[in-house]
């Protein structure tokens, strides 16, 4: 790792989210401190941002599950490899305000609604839309993660109500080409640019666990950091065993404490933006999950499922951010008054 020391005003005195420029040298500097060290300066970051006792909590429904063209070789729902999920179609308007209700009444407040997809076609897309609306009239924030889009896409779906958009990276770019072949790095981030140029907000993050290297995690968080406009939300996810898919060869589990060092770059580097614990979480253990809050990150799918894989119980969460003294909801946003 390269020796170089991050000066502490660089992560913390600078306005939030208007740094676009780190390097590779200081990512790895960060990454590389005393973990007390590390700690401190990301939990110093994260309170001049949010509260530091709050975690958002949002569910995750498959509204269209199975039969993806893509080749990416980590998912259970690729068209490409044998791994027992049955493929479906787009699911009706009421069963997911349905869902979208129990999430609500289970303390969700963003849903977010999957559909395995390369891109929609602008008839589901219709329908996409008005299950949208309905959502959005819950009174909660609403996501959705649809594949690429294109400009007149991002726009409809903005109209219908859509806060948020998910395209996760996956990667590093020097990474992405041994996990997919069938959509490029830049298909991904001209999806990212048309979200936001429909006014958007930006669900980015990736993988780890997927066989690739520490640098190639910095790596994905260099790209996020550094983009005109970081995403609003990064989710983390460890992977998900998945019978039948090629990163079964190469995956190893991440050491717990080099996912708390990575989640306290990712607060350092995107000091604005909501940094969430997504899949992978069964994994944890209840120290680990309360060291990755500590380290910043502050957002958590609730649910007993996400997408095809398990994800902890709802009693299990609520018990450990009861334990922690944690609020959940939306994310807290920290006021001038409130930095210390």
């Amino acid at each position: 790792m390269n020796a170089v020391t991050p000066r502490m005003d660089d992560a913390t005195d600078a306005p939030a989210q208007s740094r676009r420029d780190w390097t590779r040298a200081e990512a790895e500097a960060l990454y590389a401190l005393p973990f007390a060290e590390l700690m401190f300066q990301a939990q110093t970051v994260h309170r001049r941002n949010f509260d530091p006792n709050h975690v958002e909590t949002a569910s995750l429904l498959s509204i269209k599950t199975g039969g993806c063209p893509e080749d990416c070789g980590y998912c259970s729902q690729s068209a490409h490899f044998d791994t027992d999920v049955k493929a479906t179609r787009l699911m009706d308007q009421a069963p997911v305000v349905e869902a979208a209700r129990r999430a609500q009444a289970a303390g969700a407040t963003r849903f977010c609604m999957a559909a395995a997809w390369r891109n929609p076609k602008d008839r589901d897309l219709d329908r996409v839309c008005d299950i949208v609306g309905a959502v959005k009239g819950l009174g909660m924030e609403t996501c959705a993660t649809l594949g690429m889009l294109t400009p007149a896409q991002a726009a409809r779906l903005r109209e219908a109500g859509l806060d948020f958009y998910n395209h996760n990276v996956d990667t590093s770019p020097e990474y992405y080409d041994k996990i997919i072949t069938t959509r490029t790095l830049q298909d991904r981030i001209d999806t990212l640019a048309h979200a936001r140029d429909a006014g958007l907000k930006v669900c980015c993050g990736g993988i780890i666990g997927m066989g690739e290297q520490v640098e190639d995690r910095l790596g994905m968080l260099l790209l996020l950091a550094n983009l005109p406009s970081p995403p609003e939300s990064v989710p983390i996810n460890m992977w998900n065993e998945v019978k039948g898919v090629p990163v079964n060869d190469t995956a190893e589990r991440p050491d717990p404490i080099a996912l708390v060092r990575l989640v306290a770059v990712a607060r350092i580097l995107m000091p604005a933006s909501v940094v969430r614990l997504s899949a992978g979480r069964q994994y944890m253990t209840d120290e680990l999950q309360a060291l990755c809050f500590l380290a910043g990150a502050n957002s958590i799918f609730i649910g007993d499922v996400l997408l095809t894989t398990k994800n902890p119980q709802r009693n299990r969460d609520a018990e450990l951010l009861d334990r922690l003294g944690i609020k959940s909801g939306l994310a807290g946003r920290a006021e001038a008054s409130e930095i210390r």
